[in-house]
């Protein structure tokens, strides 16, 4: 993985590449602007960055650039999750769990597939 923990802007770009492939600046700059106004420039200066951290690669092969993420969307997620529980919730992973649950409702599914996550942990570190 890249030694750089990606911005605000490039893990919004990350979240496009993920599902979809491998885009053109202007595919990307096109879906970021449904939501806000961005200009193609600002896009691809972003993306110009994302390459020089080894975020992203390039392919030139065409005359229009194609770019792709080049970090996994789990590494990323690890990576930022850790920073978050060690500066937010003192390294207490429990704690951010307790304050997610807490605050935030979560569906009967949701539900299920945390207890089942428990189990299968609580499996593994004491196998019979």
């Amino acid at each position: 993985m890249s030694k750089y923990q990606p911005t605000e802007s490039e893990l919004e770009i990350l979240q496009l590449l993920w599902p979809n492939g491998p885009m053109t600046v202007r595919a990307v700059n096109d879906i970021l602007n449904k939501n806000k106004d961005v200009g193609y420039t600002t896009t691809l200066k972003i993306m110009q960055i994302m390459l020089e951290k080894k975020l992203v690669i390039r392919d030139e092969s065409k005359r229009t650039h194609v770019y792709e993420a080049k970090v996994a969307e789990s590494e990323v997620q690890e990576k930022l999750l850790s920073k978050f529980i060690n500066s937010a919730f003192r390294g207490s992973p429990a704690s951010l769990v307790m304050q997610a649950l807490g605050n935030h409702s979560a569906s009967a599914e949701e539900l299920e597939e945390i207890k089942a996550l428990i189990d299968r942990i609580e499996n593994n570190k004491n196998p019979e």
